[in-house]
C-alpha cells in the first residue's frame, strides 16, 4: 500500500439541508424554501477537499448497509478517496444530519449518528490508518468511538502527524479529556467558540498559547468573517478572509482545514497555509452544502496561491 498524504477518521453522515426563511426558536415557526441531500461528515468533507487538491487520501469510519451508506461510498469513489478503511455494518443505519440554513447562510444542525457510534477498535484497518503523513481527526457523538479514536492516536507511529479539528462536541469535553489527542497534535484547528471552550479565554492569542503549551505544534484558529489566526509559537499571523457572497456556511471550517492541511503537505509557510485555508473556505460558502463549492488545484493555481 502506498503512503497517503492524509487519512480522515470521524463520523460519516448524509446531510439533509433545508433552506428556511429563518431558523425558528422554541415555540416559533418558519418555512422551508428548498431542500437537498449531500454527503457530509466533518473529517470526510476535509478529506474530499484534499482529494480535489490532488492529495492521496483515505478514510477510517463506519456506515450501514443502507441507501445513505451507498451514497457515502459512491461519493468518496467519485472524488478519488480510498475507501478500504471504511467498515460496513450489517445492522443499524448510517449517520445523518438535519441542517437548517437561513437567508444569511447561518445554520442549525441536528445529528443522528447511527452506526458511527458503534465503531470497535478491532474493526479499524490499522495499516490504512498508519500509512499516512497526516491522520485528520474530528468529533464523534458517542463515547465509544471517541475512546477508540484516542486509543488509535496512542498507538500511532511517530512519523504520522495528527491533525485535530475538535468541533463543539469535543471542545465541550475540555482539554483534560482530549489530552492524548492534543499532546500528539501537530496542528489543532478550532473555531473561536471551540477555542474558548477549551482554554477559558476569549482572546485567540492567549487561547492559542495555552494549546501550544500543551504540546500542539501549530494552532490555526478559524475566525469566520475575520479570517484566521495562525501560530507556531515563534511566528503568528492574523490573515484576512477572501470577500465573497455567503450562500451557506455549512462545511466552511472543514474546507479551511483542507486548505490548511494542503499547505502543510505542500511545504508552504505558516502564512501560506492560512491563506490557502481561507481561500478554500471562501469557495465553500459560495454554494449550498459542504462539498459543492470545494475548489480544485487549478483554482489555487489560477488565484496564484501555489
Amino acid at each position: 500500500m502506498k503512503r497517503f498524504d492524509a487519512v480522515g477518521f470521524g463520523g460519516l453522515n448524509v446531510d439533509k439541508l433545508f433552506r428556511v426563511d429563518r431558523i425558528a426558536k422554541a415555540e416559533e415557526e418558519s418555512f422551508i424554501m428548498d431542500c437537498e441531500e449531500a454527503c457530509g461528515g466533518s473529517a470526510a468533507n476535509t478529506i474530499v477537499g484534499l482529494a480535489r487538491l490532488g492529495c492521496k487520501t483515505g478514510f477510517v469510519g463506519k456506515i450501514a448497509d443502507d441507501r445513505e451508506g451507498k451514497m457515502l461510498i459512491e461519493d468518496f469513489c467519485r472524488e478519488g478517496v480510498d475507501t478500504n478503511g471504511i467498515i460496513l455494518s450489517k445492522h443499524g443505519r448510517s449517520g445523518t444530519v438535519m441542517g437548517f440554513v437561513d437567508k444569511k447562510g447561518e445554520r442549525a444542525l441536528y445529528v443522528d449518528p447511527g452506526v458511527n457510534d458503534t465503531l470497535e477498535f478491532n474493526e479499524i484497518n490499522k495499516e490504512h490508518a498508519f500509512k499516512t503523513r497526516f491522520l485528520h481527526l474530528t468529533s464523534f457523538v458517542g463515547e465509544k468511538s471517541f475512546q477508540n479514536q484516542k486509543k488509535l492516536v496512542e498507538t500511532l507511529p511517530k512519523n504520522v502527524k495528527v491533525s485535530l479539528d475538535p468541533g463543539e462536541l469535543y471542545a465541550r469535553k475540555g482539554l483534560a479529556a482530549l489530552e492524548p489527542m492534543v499532546r500528539r497534535a501537530f496542528v489543532l484547528m478550532p473555531n473561536m467558540n471551540e477555542l474558548e471552550l477549551l482554554t477559558n479565554t476569549s482572546d485567540h492569542k492567549k487561547g492559542a498559547r495555552v494549546l501550544l503549551e500543551r504540546g500542539v505544534r501549530i494552532v490555526a484558529v478559524k475566525l469566520g468573517g475575520k479570517g484566521c489566526y495562525v501560530t507556531d509559537g515563534k511566528k503568528n499571523h492574523l490573515i484576512k478572509p477572501f470577500k465573497v457572497k455567503v450562500v451557506d456556511t455549512t462545511g466552511a471550517g472543514d474546507a479551511f482545514c483542507a486548505g490548511f492541511l494542503y499547505g502543510l503537505i505542500s511545504g508552504k509557510s505558516l502564512y501560506g497555509c492560512g491563506r490557502i485555508g481561507n481561500f478554500v473556505a471562501s469557495r465553500c460558502i459560495m454554494k449550498v452544502g459542504a462539498r459543492a463549492g470545494l475548489p480544485t488545484l487549478t483554482n489555487l493555481i489560477s488565484n496564484k496561491l501555489v
